[in-house]
């Protein structure tokens, strides 16, 4: 445990960005679980005296165009947004994840379970050639508007991104020793991907984690904005910029400027933590980090003069 701390510790000193990324997915976090004591309005109340007022002490970030705080909104939005990215997301990596390490592990030989493999790949390859918001816009159309839709629209739009990732490491993992020496003792296949393969083959799916919640709660958030997502008055980042938008022109840039910061600021910070567990689930990437972390010490140590007897 203490190796992991200080191996965090060299990280967030060698690489700033990465301590920056926890501390923004951590302090969004914490907000949303602590919205309740700490939003000095109710999210859904509407006060028609107060409309459109702008940032003040009362306010913190103002009102919108029907009254209620936009503070206390913003604050209690991410409690959406991050059950639905991360809904979603760990859907969709089971899912990815799972089918691509046997479509990995069969793509090789003969016989039916290879065709199937193919044929698998060739389905992802039309999924992703869809935009993807096109594609997440089709599904709630078709399925009916509500949470579950839009946490089965990120999953399906992201199972493909995992199944080439698992894909992709399975086939440089099944030659190796271990997985021969395991079919060799007569283990079955569903024991091998499952106890040797798919453990070593999930650095990549981790980091990629982190970078989809990001994008899927910017996926939510577009949804909600063009109005096929997240419905008002449900505080969410999305629909509160669009209730928002339409006072731009005419100055009042309080309801969407400070929901549009919020939600800049926290993608930004899931990109981060994903490049940082890219870092620590890669040996080689982490072994680098620590040689760079026992070099800068050394020249710490080389720079503070010893005390003089």
């Amino acid at each position: 445990m203490s190796s992991k701390l200080g191996l965090l510790i060299r990280l967030a000193v060698i690489r700033p960005r990465f301590a920056l990324g926890y501390l923004i997915v951590i302090s969004i976090a914490l907000l949303a679980i602590l919205a309740p004591a700490i939003a000095p309005y109710s999210p859904t109340q509407a006060d028609s005296v107060s409309f459109l007022q702008p940032p003040s002490a009362v306010h913190l970030f103002g009102t919108d165009n029907v009254g209620m705080d936009i503070f206390s909104r913003s604050i209690y939005a991410p409690r959406i947004d991050l059950t639905i990215a991360i809904l979603g997301t760990l859907l969709s990596a089971m899912a990815g994840s799972s089918i691509g390490a046997v479509v990995g592990f069969y793509s090789s030989g003969h016989g039916i379970r290879v065709w199937l493999s193919f044929a698998i790949m060739r389905a992802a390859d039309v999924l992703q050639a869809f935009p993807v918001f096109v594609f997440a816009i089709a599904l709630v159309a078709s399925l009916g508007q509500s949470i579950q839709t839009v946490v089965l629209a990120i999953a399906f739009v992201n199972a493909p991104i995992y199944l080439r990732l698992m894909r992709s490491q399975v086939l440089s993992i099944r030659s190796m020793r271990y997985v021969e020496a395991s079919q060799v003792n007569g283990l079955s296949d569903l024991h091998t991907i499952m106890r040797h393969v798919i453990p070593n083959a999930m650095a990549p799916v981790l980091a990629q984690l982190s970078v989809n919640i990001g994008w899927g709660i910017l996926l939510t958030s577009a949804l909600s904005f063009v109005g096929a997502g997240v419905r008002a008055p449900t505080p969410e980042w999305g629909s509160m910029i669009a209730m928002g938008f339409q006072n731009v022109v005419t100055g009042q840039w309080w309801p969407s400027m400070f929901p549009g910061a919020m939600l800049a600021i926290t993608v930004f910070g899931f990109s981060l933590v994903g490049a940082s567990i890219e870092v620590l689930a890669d040996p080689s990437k982490r072994r680098q980090l620590l040689s760079e972390a026992r070099e800068r010490s050394g020249r710490i140590a080389v720079d503070v003069p010893a005390e003089e007897s």
